[in-house]
C-alpha cells in the first residue's frame, strides 16, 4: 500500500475528502489544513493538497496569526505553491482580517484596555510594518470611529499630532485612544513611544480632549500605558 501522504485525495474515503466533509458536516468540521487545501485546490505529483497545506502551516509554526503575516514571496518558497495559489491564499487571509475589522465597531464601548486591544488587533495585529491609529470616542467612551494616521516601515512611523487632533475635532470627540503596532512582537514602549504619547496628550488637552491610553499591539500581546500607570 502506498504511504498515506502519497495518495491522491480522490483515493481517500468519501467522508475524509475536504469538499465532501464540508458538504456533509459544515465548514467548522474541517481542520485548518483542510480549509487551506480547498483554497489551493491541488497538490503536486508527489504530495496531495492537504499535505501541501500542512507544509504551509508548518512553515508558519502552525500558527494562523503568523501565516497572516506571510507575503507572496514567503508562500512561493513552499513546494507546490505557485503565484496563483499564493494569491488565492493571501486573498482569503485578507478577507478574514477585513471581516474582523468591519464588525460594528461604532457600537462598541471601550471599558478597558482589553476591549481597545480587541478592536485594534483586527487592524494592526498581523501587519509586518508599523501603523499608527486612533480610536475616537464620545463622552460615554463609545467608539465613534477608528482612523489610521500613518504607515511606516519595520521599525517606525511618522506621527502628525495636528492630523490626530483634526480627526478628533471633526468627529466631535471628547476622548481618544492612540495606538500603534510593533511587528517584532516586543510590546515594550521605546523612548520615542513615550515622548509622542506625552506630546499628543499635552496637545489634546488644549482642545479639551482626553487621551485615555496608548496601546502598543504586539501580535497576540499588548502594552497599555494606562494599565502600567505611565500615562503622562
Amino acid at each position: 500500500m502506498k504511504p498515506y501522504k502519497n495518495l491522491s485525495i480522490k483515493d481517500w474515503s468519501v467522508e475524509d475528502r475536504p469538499r465532501e466533509k464540508l458538504m456533509k458536516s459544515g465548514v467548522q468540521a474541517l481542520s485548518n489544513a483542510e480549509l487551506i487545501a480547498l483554497l489551493i485546490g491541488s497538490g503536486t505529483r508527489e504530495t496531495n493538497a492537504v499535505e501541501v497545506a500542512r507544509n504551509i502551516l508548518a512553515s508558519a509554526g502552525n500558527n494562523l496569526h503568523e501565516l497572516g503575516r506571510f507575503s507572496t514571496t514567503d508562500l512561493l518558497k513552499i513546494k507546490g505553491i505557485g503565484p496563483a495559489k499564493a494569491i488565492t491564499l493571501l486573498a482569503a487571509l485578507e478577507l478574514g482580517s477585513r471581516k474582523n475589522h468591519t464588525r460594528e465597531v461604532d457600537k462598541i464601548i471601550i471599558r478597558n484596555s482589553q476591549t481597545a486591544y480587541e478592536v485594534l488587533y483586527s487592524m494592526i495585529g498581523e501587519l509586518g510594518h508599523e501603523e499608527f491609529w486612533i480610536i475616537i470616542l464620545n463622552r460615554a467612551h463609545k467608539v465613534i470611529k477608528t482612523e489610521k494616521i500613518s504607515q511606516g516601515g519595520l521599525t517606525g512611523t511618522v506621527i502628525d499630532t495636528r492630523m490626530i487632533l483634526k480627526h478628533a475635532l471633526d468627529k466631535k470627540a471628547t476622548s481618544l485612544i492612540i495606538a500603534h503596532n510593533h511587528p517584532s512582537g516586543n510590546r515594550s514602549p521605546s523612548e520615542a513611544d513615550i515622548s509622542i504619547t506625552r506630546k499628543i496628550k499635552s496637545a489634546a488637552e488644549i482642545m479639551d480632549i482626553n487621551v485615555l491610553d496608548h496601546i502598543i499591539v504586539a501580535g497576540l500581546n499588548y502594552y497599555s500605558f494606562a494599565d502600567e500607570g505611565v500615562m503622562p
